[in-house]
């Protein structure tokens, strides 16, 4: 097997077969890691408890990946460029599992965190890697069927994932669930060797924008910092009011970097073209809203409903799954109809399923909410597509790739910061009302004391000294008032992205059908 091996060298060594094994090889390597995006959203509530931390801390399992993947991305086109497919491929792939054994057996929190970013880092690095293999064994009327794949195989593995999760979880231990994914790894690292082209992708290799990366990765550790960290330390500190300073001037410094004669991260031509902002806009939002919609229906299910990791994983599979077989569908629909119907239908069905799920709470049978999730992650069925179609459509055929490489950076980017975002939300929410509710907790409420009262009857049926009974029904006052403050906090999430869909759709109202080709 001779280091320079080309696509047409591979073709002629394996015959038609060859499409078929070297798609099945990329798409193995990244449905890994897509699963493993979201496979942590399960083992919050477990990673809360081992590390005694809150869920501004907790968060991180989920948007230390997704940010880390999304600046990443920028680097993966010139690593290819400059070491070859195949070298890359193999060493996003150990990467990514030196990251999932740090955290699979980290001693301390940030060590986790440490391995996440290296996961997510693999992560952003393989995903164009595999689009262009694919886009180059497939040939050009085929195409279509070969992004279909890979939108489907991305689908499925999210939706899989927590589902995954909650069984390793239940069956082992959170820490397995790092280390799960790894004989896929190791499978899809083997094929690599066989099927990955060697050589070096179609175009020049040229000088990486060191400045402009830079000045990126700076504004979003910056701003995830500082989201992060501001309910704890308080918005107006010095430490989060420099770090949103610091996040401003690197993100203004990264976007004015872009200008400059030889930068290639981020082409910001394109956003002069009418059609292309407005559905940047679109896939931002939707980034925002449908990855947190990942991260807070196993927590809610979890720390609200008490469902154990593996029901609330189940929870999100069969609409994430149903939603991967439709997508071929919605797909030749997006070639026929205006992309404004499939978008506002797709974002209007995820907002109604926000919408209900903001009247959940303990008593909501776990039927309820499988319906609930199912209608919302039928909605990216009726997006993406769409929504790729809207952003492509109206750009020269040699922008195309920089679109959507531009495309999928705003949907990991959008993620990044709704996940982050709602945490916040709902931590200031959840003390709000643990605050109203704690202020009618005196003598004149009735309903509290006739709970009190109960208790002490059981505490007394039960043996426990008179001395201990109002301490204990004290405390469990507590517990309930802290359960249903959480709760509300939780409903006041879910009605927040039930309004990040709605606001979506007023740029896709005014998306423009006649410049379509």
């Amino acid at each position: 097997m001779a280091y320079s091996d080309t696509i047409e060298d591979l073709f002629t060594r394996y015959g038609p077969a060859y499409r078929w094994l070297a798609t099945a090889t990329g798409l193995l390597a990244f449905f890994t890691m897509a699963l493993s995006s979201t496979i942590v959203n399960v083992a919050v509530p477990d990673v809360m408890g081992a590390y005694g931390v809150g869920q501004d801390k907790a968060q991180f399992l989920a948007t230390s990946f997704f940010a880390t993947m999304t600046a990443s991305q920028l680097v993966s086109n010139w690593v290819s460029q400059r070491y070859g497919q195949r070298v890359t491929f193999a060493g996003a792939l150990l990467l990514f599992s030196f990251g999932s054994a740090v955290s699979g057996i980290g001693l301390t929190f940030e060590f986790v965190i440490t391995g996440r970013v290296m996961q997510g880092f693999a992560a952003g690095i393989l995903q164009p890697l595999v689009m262009l293999m694919l886009l180059q064994v497939f040939p050009p009327e085929r195409r279509g069927l070969a992004m279909g794949l890979f939108s489907m195989g991305i689908v499925a593995a999210i939706g899989v994932g927590p589902y995954f999760g909650g069984i390793t979880i239940d069956q082992l231990s959170w820490r397995y669930i790092f280390l799960a994914p790894m004989p896929s790894v190791v499978l899809a690292f083997v094929m690599g060797f066989f099927f990955i082209p060697s050589t070096r992708p179609p175009g020049q290799t040229t000088q990486f924008d060191w400045i402009g990366y830079v000045f990126l990765c700076t504004a979003l550790f910056c701003l995830m910092t500082g989201i992060a960290n501001g309910q704890r330390e308080g918005w107006a500190s010095n430490e989060i009011v420099s770090l949103f300073v610091i996040s401003i001037v690197a993100g203004t410094g990264f976007v004015l970097s872009q200008f400059r004669t030889g930068a290639g991260l981020l082409d910001m031509s394109l956003f002069r073209n009418r059609q292309f902002a407005v559905t940047a806009v679109i896939a931002l939002l939707f980034g925002c809203g449908n990855f947190s919609t990942m991260y807070i229906f196993p927590v809610f299910s979890q720390l609200v409903q008490e469902y154990s990791a593996t029901l609330a994983g189940f929870l999100i599979m069969p609409g994430s799954l149903l939603a991967m077989l439709v997508l071929p569908l919605t797909g030749r629909l997006s070639d026929m109809v205006s992309p404004q119907i499939p978008i506002i239908f797709g974002l209007f069905i995820f907002s109604v399923s926000m919408l209900f799920m903001a009247g959940a709470d303990t008593n909501t049978v776990v039927w309820s909410v499988g319906l609930f999730v199912f209608i919302g992650r039928l909605g990216i069925a009726f997006v993406v597509p769409s929504m790729n179609v809207a952003a492509l459509a109206t750009l020269p055929i040699e922008k195309i790739s920089r679109g959507a490489g531009a495309v999928n950076f705003l949907l990991l980017l959008g993620g990044s910061c709704g996940i982050n975002t709602l945490v916040v939300i709902m931590e200031q929410r959840t003390q709000h009302h643990s605050d109203l509710l704690v202020a009618t907790q005196t003598a004149g409420n009735a309903v509290t004391r006739e709970m009190l009262v109960g208790v002490h009857g059981l505490l007394g049926e039960g043996g426990i000294p008179i001395s201990l009974h109002s301490p204990v029904a004290l405390d469990y006052l507590g517990k309930v008032v802290h359960a249903q403050a959480n709760t509300l906090g939780f409903q006041d999430g879910f009605m927040a992205l039930a309004f990040v869909f709605l606001f979506a759709i007023i740029p896709a109202s005014i998306l423009d059908w006649t410049g379509r080709r």
